[in-house]
């Protein structure tokens, strides 16, 4: 006995459009933080090397904005915080690359 299986491809391509992550609550916020101090303050990147102590500190600070405007656990924060610091320092890396 055999059966046909039919895939519905909008129902997949909707499936797969709700399995991305969205992006959590402050995050451009974050983002748009740690640009900041890396136009006021230091680079990210330096020499085309990642300045880690530098993508800590802007971290720490958007996550203590981030904290006070949310209200959220330092834990959570500075997930956001490091998440936003990294995803800056990627696109600095990738355009001293070009």
């Amino acid at each position: 006995m055999s059966s046909t299986r039919r895939i519905s491809w909008t129902a997949a391509t909707r499936d797969m459009r709700a399995d991305r992550a969205a992006l959590p609550a402050g995050f451009l916020t974050a983002r748009a933080t740690v640009e900041m101090l890396v136009r006021t303050h230091r680079p990210l990147v330096v020499a085309g090397k990642y300045d880690r102590a530098a993508i800590m500190a802007h971290a720490s600070a958007a996550a203590k904005a981030h904290q006070l405007r949310m209200g959220c656990t330092w834990g959570d924060a500075m997930s956001l915080g490091l998440k936003a610091a990294w995803q800056v320092a990627k696109t600095a890396h990738r355009a001293a690359a070009h």
